[in-house]
């Protein structure tokens, strides 16, 4: 399934459960520096997008645009393996969980680098370290094997040297992607989330019908609460969100 394909099919309820979160945007948005002109790539329902700056958006969703608000930036439909922009034409291009679903997340990356002249910004996750997250390790067995042997800083090569800064998830985090409900267990038995989470989709429906199954029972017998304990008493959580920068110049 393409990204296009995907967004348009979860895409028609995104914005009910997938909204920015200000810590993670103030994240973000530290990372983009000075840069007045930025373009964000993937930029679905504007979530992220800074309201300071000089923003365009691509987006291939029509489902998506949609859905943005009527103060967001303008948006194009085009694809980031070929983004419509000249050679370092921007200050900074942006991504946010978005690349993943890329066709060709290399070629993306490096369109990214060709039009930013001052630095690209990058919001993902390390699958080495999302693979330990309790759902993937414990309920999506055949998703956590797709994430090990994947490194983040070897993904991201095609923008060039490159920071990696950590961003831990904190527990009331309002942005519902698969990592947000770390200490709020039930939410993943809801369909309204799991709609808005792209993992959920991509995976066989009997499979997710399967973990939905085990975790409503480990949560009715009290048996995921004694097995996560340590994860009750936390404020935040380390779940292998990055943000990631490359600087031009």
């Amino acid at each position: 399934m393409t990204a296009n394909a995907l967004y348009d099919r979860i895409g028609r309820t995104y914005t009910t459960t997938r909204r920015e979160d200000p810590r993670l945007a103030a994240a973000i948005h530290a990372a983009l520096g000075d840069a007045v002109t930025v373009v964000n790539v993937g930029a679905g329902t504007g979530s992220y997008e800074p309201r300071d700056r000089k923003v365009v958006a691509i987006e291939p969703s029509p489902v998506m645009i949609a859905q943005r608000p009527p103060d967001a930036a303008p948006a194009v439909i085009a694809f980031a393996e070929e983004l419509p922009l000249a050679d370092a034409s921007v200050d900074a291009a942006m991504a946010v969980l978005t690349d993943h679903h890329w066709r060709d997340r290399a070629q993306g990356l490096r369109e990214m680098r060709r039009v930013a002249r001052r630095r690209a910004v990058v919001f993902q996750h390390d699958p080495q370290v999302g693979a330990d997250f309790w759902l993937v390790r414990d309920y999506l067995p055949s998703f956590a094997r797709r994430l090990h042997g994947k490194h983040l800083a070897e993904l991201m090569r095609p923008l060039g040297d490159v920071e990696v800064r950590p961003v831990p998830i904190p527990h009331d985090c309002a942005d519902g992607f698969l990592g947000a409900f770390w200490r709020r267990p039930h939410a993943y038995l809801d369909p309204a989330v799991r709609a808005g989470i792209s993992v959920f989709a991509l995976l066989p429906d009997d499979e997710v019908e399967a973990a939905v199954g085990r975790l409503r029972a480990d949560l009715d017998s009290g048996a995921w609460e004694r097995r996560y304990a340590d994860v009750l008493e936390r404020d935040e959580l380390d779940l292998g969100f990055r943000v990631i920068v490359a600087e031009y110049r």
